[in-house]
């Protein structure tokens, strides 16, 4: 028998997989402070995975990030609507990254 510590904010369904897969474990409930300092490790986490990812795992691991960043923007008491409203708001008024453009320098006027 073998234990593997994690430490880390799982999915709400991950301890009902694990009891039906036969293992045991132990959670804790966080405080708001702990969950919030667990979100934005999950978010490093998923963004590691994502840049490993192989092209067939991308769409799963965007969809990680998502439900993180779905998550934090709870917490922060914000909306879905109200961050794609933001979204459109800058691209229509500074665009979007379609063009793939890289900005080297600017000079500046004194």
């Amino acid at each position: 028998m073998t234990i593997k510590y994690y430490n880390k904010l799982v999915r709400d369904k991950i301890p009902a997989i694990i009891t039906k897969s036969g293992s045991v474990y132990e959670t804790e409930v966080l405080s708001e402070k702990e969950y919030i300092e667990k979100l934005n490790e999950k978010l490093n986490e998923e963004l590691e995975e994502f840049y490993n990812a192989t092209p067939e795992e991308t769409v799963g691991e965007i969809a990680d990030i998502l439900e993180v960043l779905y998550a934090i923007a709870e917490t922060k008491g914000i909306s879905m609507e109200e961050i794609e409203k933001v979204r459109l708001q800058k691209k229509e008024e500074r665009g979007g990254f379609k063009d793939r453009i890289l900005l080297k320098y600017v000079l500046e006027h004194k």
